[in-house]
């Protein structure tokens, strides 16, 4: 998971050259609802879901509709390497909401030094890495981490016990349909290059439509909180990505900033880990 969903910065960095946001979300989602929904049809998973309509609706939102629109659009002046790092605030945004909607979680002196942290790492990279035009970039790609840090709860609290494979096929295809409209009236006048139809055909066969499926069974096994934490991976590959093919630079504040976040997420996270393990012995 850490992998596959560190890809999509370089994908979407790509296609956003000549697509508008609109087309790359109506792309990956109309490819996964291709792949996902007959598969979910044959199996008679769908019917259970509609008696959960409205937390399916509100996840759909949060985890797909708002932040796979704001990331190109943050990307068309951030460079995918940063994107990817701040995209990696998702662990401290999620024991954060863990402790206020009442997790089992309690956020202590652990956790709380790990936020702190991270937010260090995030400041350093602001500070360092971004200029003052795209600072509402910047505010959309942390919107795209709190949506992220959003959809994991709600999937653990309304869906642990229904198919991920018909809540995502389900998910994609509301999406897809929903922004059908934008992207038909903002469709280019000339077909893209052949890297960009590749990049979107990538972005929703492997890292939308397998990849969600993989991603709830990770909900199930680890819990919302801690399936969060592949982000630890996700800002490496998106930096290793864009500086081996897209030239971007790799700076000291870059670096510097990646290793507090990481430390921050691991840090406020590692205490579920070992509070639940010593639980489980006893």
């Amino acid at each position: 998971m850490s992998v596959v969903w560190g890809i999509p910065y370089l994908l979407i960095k790509v296609a956003v050259r000549h697509l508008d946001p609109a087309l790359i979300v109506e792309g990956r989602t109309a490819i996964a609802a291709v792949v996902l929904l007959p598969l979910a049809y044959r199996q008679r998973q769908l019917r259970p879901l509609l008696s959960a309509w409205k937390p399916l609706l509100a996840y759909t939102v949060v985890e797909m509709a708002i932040p796979w629109y704001l990331l190109p659009e943050a990307e068309r002046r951030l460079p995918s390497s940063l994107t990817g790092l701040l995209v990696a605030t998702v662990p401290l945004i999620a024991v954060l909401l863990a402790a206020l909607t009442g997790h089992r979680d309690r956020v202590d002196r652990r956790r709380l030094s790990g936020l702190v942290v991270g937010l260090i790492g995030v400041g350093i990279l602001l500070g360092l890495d971004v200029t003052h035009g795209d600072l509402r970039s910047v505010g959309y790609v942390l919107l795209v981490a709190l949506g992220y840090a959003t959809g994991p709860l709600l999937a653990a609290h309304y869906f642990e016990h229904l198919s991920s494979l018909a809540l995502s096929a389900v998910s994609v295809t509301v999406v897809a349909v929903a922004y059908l409209p934008l992207a038909v009236a903002r469709a280019p006048a000339q077909p893209p290059p052949g890297t960009v139809i590749a990049s979107v055909i990538a972005l929703g066969t492997v890292c939308t439509a397998l990849a969600f499926v993989a991603f709830f069974e990770l909900i199930k096994e680890v819990g919302s909180t801690r399936a969060t934490v592949i982000t630890y991976v996700n800002p490496a590959v998106a930096v290793v990505l864009g500086v081996a093919f897209l030239g971007e630079s790799f700076t000291l504040a870059t670096g510097i900033g990646f290793l507090l976040i990481l430390a921050g997420s691991w840090l406020s996270t590692a205490t579920a880990r070992r509070t639940r393990l010593s639980q489980s012995a006893s």
